[in-house]
């Protein structure tokens, strides 16, 4: 089936509805998407709703992607059909959402009081749909509606990292905690756009002692020489394949919408269905 599992809405940093995705996914000629919002699980529900509506033959498969902190990198964990109900992954994302909005208020407590620009919180978290997890695209955002800078670029090269004088770390769980909690919670967890990590192969064998199933070889950002080189370790490893545009708004360079782009090949979504099929019976 023709998918993209690797999707953002504007329950976090993405610019669109649940709804609209799910049309524009449509219109693309998908046949299956996964939702995987920054450290939120509510798009789901949205959609689901909405694709009720529909007469299609489409389906959504829970998803989340846990922004975690390993060292001095970022690495995000995405998670398919993990159960939301359980305790510890509802806390895991509370513990989230409350880092999320600590980091914030800190960030704009340091620019009013050290660059004189003054930014209300609500401003913030009005940029997202309600419940939904604000970030650093956010912040940058506003500092330039704040007119701090001319653009959101200028923003993160000024303001939005770790040398700035107004930045503060977010104070994220680790990477082993979100694999453990994703897939004690009958998920299927797997590392984001590995690319970015220099000690990716290294990392991907300790989270592997943590439940790590999967590795996103596919991804907008991976050359098709990358993508073969995590292939191949996947396959070295025992590790399932998955891939996704990574999807937060339409390209503005070329005013295309890049959602669905082909190069995720059909046969990921069979892989991932019988990977959580083969979890579901290792864990009785």
């Amino acid at each position: 089936m023709k998918g993209d599992f690797h999707i953002h809405t504007y329950y976090s940093d993405g610019v669109f509805s649940p709804e609209k995705i799910v049309d524009l996914a449509l219109e693309s000629g998908l046949q299956v998407i996964s939702l995987t919002d920054h450290d939120n699980v509510l798009s789901y529900d949205a959609a689901i709703k909405y694709l009720n509506t529909k007469e299609a033959a489409f389906k959504i498969i829970p998803g989340i992607e846990v922004n975690t902190l390993y060292k001095d990198y970022e690495v995000h964990i995405l998670g398919y059909f993990p159960d939301v109900t359980k305790s510890d992954f509802k806390n895991m994302l509370k513990i989230q959402q409350q880092a999320r909005i600590k980091q914030t208020k800190e960030i704009l407590h340091l620019l009013a009081k050290k660059e004189g620009i003054k930014i209300a919180f609500e401003d913030v978290k009005n940029m997202v749909a309600e419940g939904g997890s604000i970030g650093r695209p956010h912040i940058a955002k506003a500092i330039t509606n704040a007119g701090g800078t001319s653009n959101v670029m200028e923003a993160y090269s000024k303001y939005i990292h770790r040398a700035s004088p107004v930045y503060v770390e977010r104070k994220t769980v680790s990477p082993f905690d979100a694999v453990e909690v994703i897939y004690d919670a009958g998920g299927v967890p797997v590392i984001a756009h590995p690319y970015d990590i220099d000690i990716a192969e290294k990392l991907i064998k300790e989270l592997m002692n943590c439940g790590l199933r999967g590795i996103e070889a596919y991804h907008r950002k991976h050359s098709p020489a990358i993508v073969e080189y995590f292939s191949s370790m996947a396959e070295n490893l025992g590790l399932i394949v998955t891939g996704g545009s990574d999807f937060h708004a339409p390209n503005i360079m070329n005013g295309q919408i890049i959602l669905g782009k082909n190069f995720v090949p059909e046969w990921i979504y069979d892989v991932l269905i019988n990977e959580k099929k083969h979890l579901d019976m290792a864990r009785g």
